[in-house]
């Protein structure tokens, strides 16, 4: 049901979001051509309870879809995005090699996320000052 203006009751958003991570799982699984069964074992998950999911009658706990996301060989952060636990990450293709990069630890990963919006800011706030100089003149001058 919605309510006058067509806003949604928090509930409706709930199965909403329920009804779409189940989505996203089951695709997910299909194209990875991966029975219901066979994720089941890889997740440690139980048959009945990941058909629930996938059906959008049950919302998976951060715990479960990380469980998922292990048994799918996919970022658990892609799987709490669209659980809407976590809003969608910036960065581009820079941000995704960074989150990606096993040999980092997180905290590295993190830093390195902050310092590259920092950045970003401030190149959208107005034009950063860069260096003017040839590169040739600095390679020059180093040698």
């Amino acid at each position: 049901m919605t309510e006058p203006g067509g806003a949604q009751r928090p509930m409706e958003k709930v199965a909403d979001i329920a009804s779409d991570i189940g989505e996203y799982i089951r695709q997910q699984r299909s194209s990875a051509k991966i029975s219901l069964r066979q994720l089941s074992k890889l997740a440690g998950v139980s048959n009945p309870y990941l058909s629930q999911i996938e059906r959008g009658v049950r919302k998976p706990s951060a715990e479960i879809l990380q469980q998922i996301a292990k048994g799918l060989r996919i970022s658990a952060e892609a799987l709490y995005v669209q659980a809407g636990i976590l809003d969608l990450p910036t960065g581009g293709p820079v941000g995704d090699a960074i989150r990606a990069d096993a040999e980092l630890t997180e905290r590295q990963k993190q830093v390195l996320l902050d310092v590259y919006e920092s950045f970003r800011r401030e190149n959208a706030a107005g034009t950063p000052k860069t260096d003017t100089r040839d590169t040739r003149e600095t390679t020059e001058e180093s040698a």
